[in-house]
């Protein structure tokens, strides 16, 4: 995709969304970031139901803590890898109240230290909470990035690299958003709906569907 097709592109994106953001639910950036770590292999729809019931006994790191990795887990059974993600949950929550005065850090690096955080976590709570211009590739950005031919690579860092470099500046804090909802309800995995996509004509895919 050439320079200008990605301009037109993007700015197709912010007339038809001049505001995206996350689907995830939360009250609170401790809530986001949970709500994140919970979101892996998970789907916004799934995560919300159980975080509902999670946050509403705890809302805070203090009462996350308290609750416990077995209270966590029974709280949020109905996603995957719940196991783990209350393990991770409980670990965070104590870290950041030891390490963090229970605020949720801005920097990159600090982020990644918690447990159950990795880049691409680190990435949305970034963009999301600060408004950094930080671009997190999961399974649609990935597939987007790779299928238009906006910004294709072997693996989800190459894809990230390739996007902070290609995306104009203006479109950079929001494109995240705009590429997620972009994969998950029209640029889809097995069916892509092309009939109705609004940057049909810049995309590069050879199967487009009528």
């Amino acid at each position: 995709m050439k320079r200008e097709q990605i301009e037109t592109f993007f700015r197709r994106l912010a007339e038809a969304n001049p505001n995206p953001t996350t689907e995830l639910e939360y009250g609170s950036p401790f809530q986001l970031l949970v709500a994140v770590v919970l979101s892996a292999q998970a789907t916004d729809k799934g995560v919300n139901i159980a975080t509902r019931r999670l946050f509403a006994l705890a809302p805070t790191p203090e009462a996350m803590a308290t609750l416990g990795e077995q209270g966590i887990a029974e709280q949020i059974k109905s996603i995957g890898l719940y196991r783990n993600k209350a393990k991770n949950t409980a670990a965070l929550s104590r870290q950041l109240l030891e390490r963090h005065g229970g605020e949720v850090p801005r920097s990159r690096e600090a982020l990644e230290a918690l447990p159950g955080v990795g880049r691409k976590t680190a990435n949305v709570v970034l963009n999301t909470l600060f408004g950094e211009p930080a671009i997190a590739v999961d399974t649609h950005i990935f597939r987007v990035a790779n299928r238009t031919g906006l910004a294709p690579g072997k693996d989800v860092l190459e894809v990230e690299h390739r996007l902070n470099r290609r995306v104009p500046k203006a479109y950079r804090v929001n494109a995240h958003h705009w590429l997620i909802l972009l994969g998950r309800y029209v640029c889809k995995a097995r069916k892509p709906e092309c009939g109705v996509c609004i940057v049909r004509d810049l995309c590069d895919f050879r199967d487009k569907t009528d």
